[in-house]
């Protein structure tokens, strides 16, 4: 089985499936996908998203406000995790900080804050958080260092900064999720990553409907296409897309532990036989 374990879904581009989100489930389900987690970008969203997941049950869902999604009111702690357990998420996230587009963007000073708040909400409801981090290398590690416990940890989804920053959040109990970028032919820093990156902290994700990996670049992405990014990881490795799988599947479950109990019962055997239930 494969999980992918950053994807939009209520940002997809369904008309490649006559505009059915079951559509594009059952199609990476063909392919032995068998969990989802679906992000949000705003709180907003996440009602959307729960009802997605009451639908679907391999569908889990986050809860959070993106870097650089501007909003009127920056939501409180205390809202945070409201929503999160309202809506029974798995995870705080997506959040953290993005510099890359400070120019026109959330300023830096608003972005910290934010941050810290998801930070914080995810300590005290004792959520994994999924950190976006661009051009931020040491705000990011620092704010994880002061705000984190590693035994809750998180994950650096679509990461792309460089093996120092992934060892040190390693060290501080997160994840490095790789995406489709590792397909990129321009790319060999990421391979790079994807053949150091210890097995048993690596995850693998699409990011759909962005960042469609080799040979779909130019399309919308897809959660199916998550199988790529398990491949070229294998070949990097020099290992059996089925060790990938198996591998970044039970890694998803440790850290995202509220999503085994909502998982569908065929997954439940197999963590059960993984002795992760």
């Amino acid at each position: 089985m494969l999980v992918d374990s950053h994807c939009h879904l209520d940002r997809l581009d369904l008309s490649a499936h006559d505009g059915d989100l079951g559509g594009v489930l059952d199609a990476a389900r063909a392919r032995g996908v068998r969990q989802f987690l679906a992000i949000a970008v705003t709180l907003e969203d996440v009602p959307g998203l729960a009802a997605l997941s009451r639908s679907h049950e391999d569908v889990v869902i986050s809860a959070g406000v993106h870097p650089l999604h501007d909003v009127a009111d920056e939501p409180s702690v205390e809202a945070i995790k409201a929503c999160a357990e309202t809506h029974e998420a798995v995870a705080i996230g997506e959040s953290g900080l993005d510099y890359h587009y400070l120019r026109d963007g959330v300023p830096r000073e608003r972005q910290h804050e934010r941050f810290k708040r998801h930070l914080i909400a995810a300590s005290e409801l004792e959520l994994p958080v999924i950190v976006h981090t661009r051009e931020a290398r040491d705000d990011t590690l620092a704010l994880i260092r002061e705000h984190t416990d590693p035994a809750v940890g998180g994950v650096l989804h679509c990461f792309t900064e460089d093996l120092d920053m992934a060892r040190e959040a390693v060290r501080h109990g997160f994840y490095i999720s790789l995406s489709g970028i590792v397909t990129f032919r321009n790319a060999a820093s990421i391979r790079e990553l994807a053949r150091r990156i210890p097995l048993d902290r690596l995850l693998i994700e699409t990011d759909s409907p962005y960042l469609a990996p080799v040979p779909h670049r130019g399309k919308p992405n897809e959660p199916q296409w998550v199988v790529e990014v398990a491949e070229c990881i294998a070949r990097e490795r020099g290992i059996s897309v089925d060790e990938v799988a198996m591998q970044t599947s039970a890694n998803f479950y440790r850290l995202f532990r509220a999503a085994a109990p909502q998982a569908s019962d065929a997954v439940r055997e197999s963590l059960s036989l993984a002795g992760l239930v």
